[in-house]
């Protein structure tokens, strides 16, 4: 049984369509990374999912059951913008007020245990307007997970975090998923830190999903290049280009695509009087994956 499955959903505003005729399958237990551009639809199919809108077709079934099912409701968490806490009030008592606001039994404890997870047991009694940017974002999903969702459905929690804010959100959604069992759905920009967490990917344009794939398959179909360094750049760049197909010159290397034999592209430099100072085989990542298909798409 998959966590999401929608399948030919549309929402309009006006006239002009936010969702357009989107189908979508998340399983149970990914981290499910939402990828793409602004306006491209994301945030409005969160909260299609989330029931905050309603759609104009289309169908979206949360475990096997029709989303507004109200026992399949109630395992569903979000954060969805920001947190929505009262800024003076203490970290504490904004997760109280959302845990009597959704009925949630032994609230203390529970309380307790979401801090925890969330890395801020020792900041419960700090005002919300005191915590940085990263903490305010813990607290959100903090009051997400109150009720112990089996989906969380989260809209950019990574965005304008420090390094070490993105490293502990990291750790955080990977224990969500391992060893609560929750699912993560979640939209980023920063493409770079969701191929470190996410086991699937959705790439929405224009309201349409442009590819759905895992990490494996991801991994499968990038294309694989090497990278070099030497002191005439130039010099090789054009001596390379005589022999491979596909060489750029990107960010101070000289890239070879869709070639996997560093001996022999090392030897025909030294051969041309080009000695090799660095040396890496490399496959394309998530942003250049998601940049190169863009691409082909706007071009089609």
């Amino acid at each position: 049984m998959n966590a999401i499955e929608i399948r030919n959903l549309s929402k309009s505003f006006r006239g002009m369509y936010a969702v357009d005729d989107l189908s979508m399958t998340v399983p149970q237990s990914a981290i499910y990374g939402f990828i793409g551009e602004n306006g491209s639809g994301k945030s409005t199919t969160q909260k299609l999912i989330c029931g905050h809108l309603v759609p104009d077709k289309g169908e979206i079934k949360l475990f096997g059951k029709d989303y507004s099912d109200a026992g399949v409701r109630a395992r569903v968490g979000a954060l969805i913008e920001s947190a929505g806490c009262f800024p003076s009030s203490s970290v504490h008592a904004n997760l109280m007020m959302q845990a009597l606001n959704l009925g949630v039994e032994n609230r203390d404890e529970e309380i307790k245990r979401v801090l925890k997870i969330v890395r801020m047991e020792d900041n419960a009694r700090i005002k919300f307007k005191s915590c940085s940017l990263g903490m305010k974002q813990r607290v959100g999903i903090a009051m997400a997970l109150l009720g112990n969702p089996a989906l969380l459905i989260l809209d950019e929690p990574i965005n304008g975090l420090d390094t070490d804010g993105m490293r502990i959100m990291r750790e955080i959604l990977v224990d969500i998923t391992q060893n609560l069992g929750c699912t993560v759905l979640i939209s980023s920009h920063i493409l770079g830190e969701l191929e470190k967490i996410a086991t699937h990917y959705g790439i929405i344009r224009q309201g349409k999903m442009i590819q759905e794939l895992s990490a494996a398959e991801m991994d499968a179909r990038s294309r694989v290049f090497v990278s070099l360094q030497v002191k005439d750049t130039a010099g090789a760049l054009a001596t390379l280009q005589r022999k491979f197909a596909n060489v750029k010159l990107e960010d101070g290397y000289i890239r070879v695509y869709d070639v996997d034999d560093t001996e022999s592209i090392v030897k025909y430099l030294l051969d041309g009087g080009h000695a090799v100072s660095e040396v890496k085989k490399n496959k394309v990542g998530l942003e250049e994956y998601y940049i190169e298909l863009m691409s082909k798409k706007e071009g089609a």
